[in-house]
């Protein structure tokens, strides 16, 4: 556990403190296990020293408290108790709890909306920037589908066994055109079951993104190597959030994976790994330069 300002933050490290620090950033209510460890794995072999967390108001992080209406925070007409921006703030106050002057962030889904603020807001902190299944908080790109959305603000579950089985649907629809173990995915949110769900901390993170602005303007200001990673299918986060953003900060790569939804499957953890490293190591050659 960190102790940031008033909070706790629950987080992990992997690899050695001595390779390139690597904060990994959760999206919408989802725990520090959601990045697999497999996928930890790869880019620890990479010489990665990979920080995975849980956000505040999510798995073993504090929980606070606020209630908040969906619709009322989509159109402004109530401001929630954090934004992104606290977001941020957590994040560089953990590297201030690991003595790390500054890192390199990867952010999903909501935490590629954090992992962008935390380099639009802390900019000496942040050596390269990953942004993977986001957007840039324009309302005009990276829409939800009907279906998404329907799964998002379904009834919650009344067991163990409820959840694991409305998981398996959600991840369904998420994967897109990628196989689903479900084995595997019922490993994953029995553990996420385990570790506590926060239904108000997940309305909570819901009102952060929803009163957000576009960062539109900010991203353009961003002069660290950047990679965007997304999916051609995600139902989720529609596929244009990541092309807005690659085109909003300046010489951004922009890899679309062809057939990915929202998730990252394993099949694809060895590229994408070897393309988020590819990505820290432009930041050593501008260091260099």
């Amino acid at each position: 556990m960190a102790e940031i300002g008033d909070l706790q933050i629950c987080y992990e490290t992997m690899g050695d403190p001595d390779g390139d620090p690597l904060l990994l950033i959760m999206g919408l209510g989802g725990p520090m296990i959601w990045w697999a460890d497999e996928f930890c794995q790869e880019l620890v072999d990479r010489g990665c020293y990979v920080i995975r967390y849980d956000n505040r108001d999510c798995g073993r992080s504090s929980r606070l408290s606020g209630r908040v209406s969906v619709t009322r925070s989509f159109l402004r007409l109530q401001r929630p108790p954090y934004g992104l921006a606290d977001f941020a703030d957590d994040a560089a106050g953990l590297l201030d709890h690991l003595g790390i002057d500054s890192a390199h962030v990867a952010g999903m889904s909501m935490g590629g909306m954090i992992a962008q603020t935390l380099a639009i807001n802390h900019p000496s902190r942040v050596r390269s920037l990953t942004s993977i299944m986001s957007t840039t908080g324009n309302r005009l790109v990276g829409w939800p589908s009907p279906q998404a959305m329907r799964r998002l603000f379904s009834t919650g579950p009344r067991s163990r066994e409820e959840y694991l089985r409305q998981s398996v649907k959600t991840w369904r629809m998420l994967a897109a055109d990628y196989p689903v173990d479900e084995e595997r995915i019922r490993k994953l949110f029995g553990a996420t079951y385990d570790r506590g769900l926060n239904p108000g901390g997940y309305f909570r993170h819901v009102a952060a993104i929803n009163a957000a602005t576009d960062r539109t303007r900010q991203l353009s200001r961003v002069r660290v190597p950047t990679l965007v990673i997304h999916g051609t299918k995600d139902p989720l986060v529609n596929v244009s959030g990541g092309k807005a953003t690659a085109r909003a900060v300046p010489d951004a790569e922009l890899m679309l994976v062809p057939g990915m939804g929202h998730d990252l499957p394993p099949e694809r953890y060895t590229d994408i790994a070897a393309a988020i490293t590819r990505n820290m190591a432009k930041a050593a050659d501008d260091r260099a330069r």
